[in-house]
């Protein structure tokens, strides 16, 4: 019997397959050196009717009007492209029959090849619709629309993922009170990165999104510096400096935050006042053991503040220093006093001829045109296959886009020197899914 019903459902699988496949017209957008699908591939008709493939590079088309005849297709793509016509068009002709397939090689212009999307729903909607199957469980059935400034990091043997701000499809407005998830580790039973990564929502007894600073107050609640720590009794803590906002710019309160498991949420262990401006975890965290202790670096523009890697000196703003360049010594010291150097000053500076351009850590330039790189936000790691300090940051205000610029350098130590980096991704054009 059990043979007898799993057999109906393989068969009942397959016809669905069949069907799918013969009710739509299959694009298929690949990587013409890889030849792996490529998401997020817009396609626009003349009428400019516009879709875009899923994280396996698939479009499923069914246009009434269009079936039979042949359609001129744009194909655009940060970073990725196909030859231009005479008139200076970059597209595919294509005539869409139900039950034909037709791929579309594009080539990549970044160095980053694009992998599958993380967030969202619909992540393997065109692939469902074509009946193929997908590396992640229930692909399109996802409790988000949209998330945005992610940090992820090593816990308990898992990942556990924390992001802003998160967008819901009953309401305009989500969830601002921080969103986080657990995920597996490819080597012990989480998917490969190239296929996307299996979030379990953190939610409330309803199913829904669970807040996960929720506060009485107004404002969004936003966490950064996401870090684990031991304390003296070896009880490991997970904390991050949270931040509560009437808008970008305008922060009404801040402190340290700490997840409590037993609440399954974070929880304010200390208040900072507005004098603590830098004395914090901010950004992304990096533990570093060097000749000088053990500390964690904070990323947010450049690892230019830490803290030593304890418990109660992370919770204490006066155990926090900044790198700041000293004129009586013409280096650059560690210290308590004043805030950290900044790509600005520390260009002011030279221009001044109070530092040295020798002694400059941050006046990073784009190693093909020499021109200046300015970092919005980044993240700093040890990286062994380069045997070098590693960042990934995006540009502020760069010449293509305001921040979709994404850009690769290498340095000796987590602070520099920073001299050259490379584009390795762009996002100058917005894409949207039908």
């Amino acid at each position: 019997m059990r043979f007898l019903c799993g057999s109906i459902l393989a068969f009942l699988s397959l016809l669905s397959a069949q069907a799918g496949s013969a009710d739509w017209y299959a694009i298929h957008v690949i990587d013409e050196t890889t030849e792996r699908g490529v998401p997020l591939v817009t396609l626009t008709t003349v009428n400019h009717i516009s879709y875009t493939t899923d994280s396996a590079g698939w479009i499923a088309f069914h246009e009434p009007g269009l079936m039979g005849k042949e359609v001129f297709f744009h194909v655009n793509s940060p970073g990725y492209t196909v030859a231009k016509d005479g008139f200076g068009y970059s597209g595919v002709r294509l005539t869409p029959k139900l039950g034909e397939t037709h791929q579309i090689p594009v080539m990549r212009l970044n160095i980053a090849e694009r992998l599958p999307r993380l967030t969202g729903q619909g992540i393997y909607r065109d692939s469902e619709l074509l009946g193929k199957e997908s590396p992640l469980p229930r692909a399109n059935f996802n409790m988000t629309m949209g998330q945005d400034s992610v940090q992820a990091l090593p816990w308990k043997g898992r990942l556990f993922w924390l992001w802003g701000d998160t967008n819901v499809a009953h309401y305009p407005l989500g969830n601002f009170h921080t969103t986080c998830a657990w995920s597996d580790l490819p080597q012990k039973g989480g998917l490969n990165p190239a296929e996307g990564v299996h979030l379990e929502y953190l939610t409330t007894d309803k199913g829904e999104i669970r807040p996960m600073l929720p506060m009485e107050a107004p404002g969004p609640v936003w966490i950064f510096g996401l870090l684990t720590v031991e304390d003296s009794a070896g009880k490991e803590h997970l904390l991050g400096h949270y931040g509560r906002f009437k808008d970008l710019t305008k922060r009404l309160e801040h402190g340290i935050a700490e997840y409590d498991e037993s609440l399954g949420r974070f929880t304010p262990v200390t208040t900072l006042g507005d004098e603590f401006d830098w004395q914090h975890p901010e950004g992304n965290a990096v533990r570093v053991k060097n000749d000088e202790g053990d500390f964690f670096y904070f990323s947010d523009s450049f690892a230019l503040t830490r803290v030593p890697a304890k418990y109660d000196e992370i919770l204490n703003p006066g155990a926090y220093e900044a790198l700041a360049w000293s004129k009586a010594e013409q280096d650059y010291l560690w210290q308590k006093t004043e805030p950290p150097v900044t790509q600005t000053t520390e260009a002011k500076a030279i221009s001044e001829k109070r530092l040295p351009p020798s002694r400059a850590l941050l006046q990073l330039k784009d190693a093909l045109t020499g021109k200046p790189v300015t970092i919005h936000r980044s993240s700093v790691n040890w990286n062994a296959h380069r045997k070098t300090w590693i960042m990934i940051g995006n540009q502020n205000k760069g010449d293509v886009s305001q921040l979709g610029e994404v850009w690769f350098a290498e340095a000796p130590t987590p602070s520099g020197p920073w001299t050259k980096a490379v584009k390795i991704a762009t996002h100058h054009v917005s894409t949207r899914s039908q």
